[in-house]
C-alpha cells in the first residue's frame, strides 16, 4: 500500500517510494510496477498524474481524480505557482552555504535545446567522515534544501552536479566512488533526493495547501547517524534571499 498524505474527492497526495517508476515510459525501461497502476488499484477508479518525480526520487506526488483537476494543477506547475522543497545529501560542503544555480538545461535528450533553469539551495548540515577515498583520508558531505524555480528534466540532480556537489546515489550525474562508499559503509542503496514539501492552491476551493512527506527508513536512519536534524516547520521558504 502506498502512503497517502492527503485525500479528498478531487485530489490525492502520496509519498512516492524511491525506486518506483511513476508511469510507463522509455526512460524507465523494464519496471515491475508503476505508481499510477498501484494507485488505481488502491483507491479504485481512474486517477491522473498532476506532475512527475524521477524513479529514484522519493516524496510528495500529486494525483488527480479527474482530467480536469489534473489540468488545473498542471497550470499551477506551468505557471510556477507551486513551491517545491527537496532534501538532498551531496558530496562536499556546498560553498557558499546558500546560493542560486542559474544554468540552462536540455530536456530528456542531452543534445536538445537548452532552456532557462534556476534552483535555489541552502546548506542545512555538514559532516566529515574518517573514511579514506582516493587521495583524501576524510570525506565531506552536506544536507541541502533545494528549491527548483523551474521544472526541467532532472533539474536538481543536474544543477547540483554542475556545481560539483552531486547527489549521493545518483547513478547518471553523480560520483560512483561516493555512491559505493554509502552502500558499503552506511548500507544506503537509494538516491538521497526527497521531494519533502509542496505548497500550492487547491484546484477547486483555492485553499492554500502545504503537504510534507516523511523520509523513508533508509534516509531517516542516515540523518540520525550523522546527527542531522530537519528544519523546524512553519518557515515559508528556507531559501529566501539566497
Amino acid at each position: 500500500m502506498l502512503e497517502i498524505l492527503y485525500q479528498d474527492d478531487d485530489l490525492i497526495a502520496v509519498n512516492k517510494p524511491a525506486g518506483l517508476a511513476v508511469h510507463r515510459s522509455k526512460m524507465v525501461g523494464n519496471a515491475d510496477a508503476f505508481l499510477i497502476d498501484l494507485m488505481r488499484e488502491q483507491v479504485g477508479g481512474n486517477v491522473y498524474l498532476a506532475h512527475r518525480l524521477d524513479r529514484a526520487t522519493s516524496g510528495v506526488l500529486l494525483i488527480a481524480r479527474s482530467s480536469e483537476i489534473a489540468a488545473a494543477l498542471g497550470q499551477q506547475f506551468m505557471g510556477r505557482d507551486v513551491h517545491k522543497q527537496y532534501l538532498a545529501v551531496v558530496r562536499g560542503w556546498a560553498e557558499p552555504d546558500a546560493g542560486l544555480i542559474d544554468y540552462p538545461l536540455p530536456g530528456s535528450r542531452e543534445t536538445g535545446p537548452r532552456r532557462e533553469a534556476s534552483t535555489r539551495y541552502r546548506r542545512l548540515a555538514t559532516i566529515e567522515v574518517p573514511i579514506e577515498l582516493g587521495r583524501y583520508p576524510h570525506q565531506r558531505y552536506a544536507l541541502l534544501l533545494a528549491e527548483p524555480l523551474t521544472g526541467r528534466f532532472r533539474q536538481i540532480r543536474k544543477h547540483l552536479a554542475h556545481i560539483h556537489h552531486p547527489v549521493i546515489g545518483d547513478c547518471q550525474h553523480g560520483r560512483g566512488d561516493h555512491n559505493r562508499l554509502y552502500k558499503q559503509h552506511f548500507g544506503c542503496h537509494r538516491m538521497l533526493l526527497h521531494a519533502w514539501r509542496l505548497r500550492f492552491a487547491h484546484p477547486l476551493s483555492g485553499a492554500p495547501m502545504l503537504l510534507e512527506a516523511p523520509l523513508d527508513q533508509a534516509y531517516a536512519a542516515l540523518l540520525d547517524r550523522f546527527g542531522w536534524a530537519l528544519p523546524a516547520e512553519g518557515r515559508e521558504s528556507m531559501c529566501e534571499g539566497a
